[in-house]
């Protein structure tokens, strides 16, 4: 005969471990994209004539240009390059956010069984 109150085969006590293990998961995602934001990547376009740099919080916080990549008959190939810069700065600020959370997430793959 099953106990009153409770679930058969230990259940409460499972439910205990996956909550703790829920929170402790919860404060390491917090302290990874608090850490991601502190962070930094920078991306070259033009063979380094600009070079664009974005934080975690993906704003561009620096932009470096080529004195001789300013070519007033051409502004479009610098609007083009700082773009490029751009873009790739924010993939690899996404990239390093993804990298740091699927770590954090690795362990769940096959982790809940119902």
């Amino acid at each position: 005969m099953a106990k009153r109150g409770g679930f058969p085969g230990g259940m409460p006590g499972n439910m205990n471990n996956l909550m703790k293990q829920a929170q402790k998961m919860q404060k390491q995602m917090e302290e990874a994209a608090k850490e991601l934001e502190s962070k930094e990547v920078s991306a070259t376009a033009g063979g380094g004539a600009v070079e664009v740099t974005v934080s975690g919080k993906k704003e561009v916080t620096k932009i470096k240009i080529d004195p001789d990549a300013v070519d007033p008959d051409d502004v479009e190939m610098l609007e083009d390059m700082i773009m490029a810069a751009t873009n790739e700065a924010l993939r690899k600020i996404d990239e390093l956010s993804n990298k740091s959370m699927s770590g954090l997430t690795a362990g769940l793959g096959g982790g809940f069984k119902f």
